[in-house]
């Protein structure tokens, strides 16, 4: 299954960056989790939710997406305009 649209710029946080670095699990969580937001599997939301990303998509509006890890929770954020995809942890918001 493909990418139902464009990263951009893929950034995440500084907070999310440290995990990654010290974490191999985590790493490939957030991986794992940037693979399925690509494809539209917008994760732990509710379906008001999901089905306003699927009207994003259409629209053109920005597009957010939630997993959880066996430790922490992570948000995926790409911008209305597609330029710029975050990730980040819910505080860091």
């Amino acid at each position: 299954m493909g990418n139902k649209f464009n990263a951009g710029t893929l950034c995440m946080t500084r907070g999310v960056n440290d995990r990654v670095v010290d974490d191999v699990r985590f790493a490939e969580f957030v991986e794992s989790s940037l693979v399925k937001h690509l494809r539209g599997d917008w994760g732990d939301l509710c379906e008001e939710d999901k089905s306003e990303n699927e009207h994003s998509l259409i629209d053109g509006g920005r597009l957010f997406s939630s997993y959880g890890s066996y430790k922490d929770k992570i948000w995926i954020i790409t911008e209305a305009d597609g330029s710029v995809t975050t990730v980040l942890f819910p505080d860091e918001y």
